[in-house]
């Protein structure tokens, strides 16, 4: 039936956030989890039955998702569309070897994407429609899936005696390719302070030590402005995990290998802190915008739907059906999640089989964020109409 699926979860459980950046920064992959997923060759594809694929289809919701209605997906897919559009038709979007190999031109991801938005409007009432409408390949094996989010930081826009930690824009004189001045002495030895590079200040030097782990995340000023903080550049040192070095050093258990395990650790070793956190070298500056998150595919990012991906695997502007399950408010993986996601992001840390979910912000996110680190089933939907994917193909795979 190919609708099941492992819950089997990393032994670091909570070591998705800590391990690893977040998919905006564009750090390189530090860690040995990711490695279980990379490489595509081996990759297989399931053809599903419509019974197969209408069965997972009726148990979608947009709730689920954060969404009020499947009509309120239509800006994400005119995102992934806008982008699609800029591609030349007949270019390759997508080569999967094998026994029954496939490639996908940017035109069949084209007329995937108008297909689902001519049918979301009776989504709502029977979301049977996607197993009439798309041929469902499942993928395996299956992916490692970790989140992402959008931190959230009180700020100022001066020095003060609360806000004394400072958000940098990137220094004129860093070159590409050309390591610059490390996490130590630009925190410690304050070598670009009095430059006016500073973009805000904020409450707490850890936060903005998660901040640059996420690559991106939302300011919220003294006067109730509120401005987004994004990914300009970072300055050419190897990232090295926080919550690896403090599980070597014996200063955090496996089990509170989390955000909230890493801040308790930090906290009763305050004279540490700063010594701690210089042991990653990299660091990361921001530019100041109006708008969110923009993905690697250069368009916003929608909570909930995003994916960041390896676009050799899943490209953008493809549709995914995909289920896993999500950390409860203990942080054990119990809740079953199944979803329609769009893959509109990439990191340094993405390789191979492995989806990085982008929830958005607010304290739920976090958690998710903090905690998700399982592994699930993806699910590549093609249009039954239209589109060029191999003649061979499209006729072996329609039961």
């Amino acid at each position: 039936m190919g609708m099941k699926f492992a819950r089997a979860v990393c032994a670091f459980a909570g070591l998705a956030l800590l391990l690893l950046p977040g998919c905006s920064s564009g750090e390189p992959d530090a860690r040995p989890y990711a490695s279980r997923y990379a490489g595509v060759d081996n990759l297989r594809l399931e053809t599903l039955t419509r019974a197969e694929a209408r069965e997972l289809a009726l148990e979608l919701s947009p709730r689920a998702q954060g969404l009020r209605s499947w009509k309120d997906l239509s800006f994400a897919l005119k995102q992934s569309l806008d982008y699609v559009l800029s591609r030349p038709e007949d270019g390759n979007a997508l080569i999967l070897p094998g026994r029954n190999p496939l490639r996908l031109d940017w035109r069949d991801l084209r007329f995937g994407l108008e297909r689902l938005l001519e049918i979301l409007p009776y989504l709502d009432i029977n979301t049977g429609l996607l197993a009439d409408e798309f041929i469902w390949l499942r993928l395996s094996p299956e992916f490692g899936f970790t989140a992402y989010y959008e931190p959230t930081l009180e700020v100022d826009y001066q020095l003060g005696p609360i806000y004394r930690y400072p958000l940098y824009a990137p220094p004129p004189d860093m070159k590409p390719g050309v390591p610059y001045h490390d996490r130590r002495a630009i925190d410690r030895w304050k070598v670009l302070s009095g430059r006016g590079l500073e973009i805000a200040w904020a409450r707490d030097m850890l936060d903005v030590f998660f901040l640059q782990i996420q690559g991106s995340g939302r300011l919220v000023f003294t006067d109730g402005r509120e401005k987004y903080a994004l990914y300009a550049g970072k300055n050419g040192h190897p990232y090295v995990s926080l919550g690896r070095e403090l599980l070597d050093r014996g200063l955090l258990s496996p089990d509170r290998a989390n955000m909230p395990g890493i801040r308790e650790v930090l906290a009763a070793n305050p004279e540490q802190m700063e010594d701690l956190l210089a042991l990653n070298p990299s660091y990361v500056f921001f530019r100041l915008e109006n708008s969110g998150l923009v993905g690697g595919m250069g368009r916003l990012l929608t909570p909930g739907v995003s994916l960041a991906v390896d676009p050799a695997v899943l490209p953008y502007g493809s549709l995914l059906f995909f289920q896993t399950v999500l950390p409860d408010s203990s942080g054990g993986h119990t809740r079953d999640f199944r979803a329609l996601g769009l893959p509109q992001d990439r990191g340094g840390a993405i390789r191979g089989r492995r989806v990085d979910l982008f929830l958005g912000g607010g304290e739920q996110a976090g958690h998710v964020a903090g905690h998700l680190n399982s592994e699930g089933v993806v699910y590549l939907l093609l249009p039954v109409s239209g589109g060029s994917f191999t003649r061979d193909f499209r006729e072996a795979s329609r039961p």
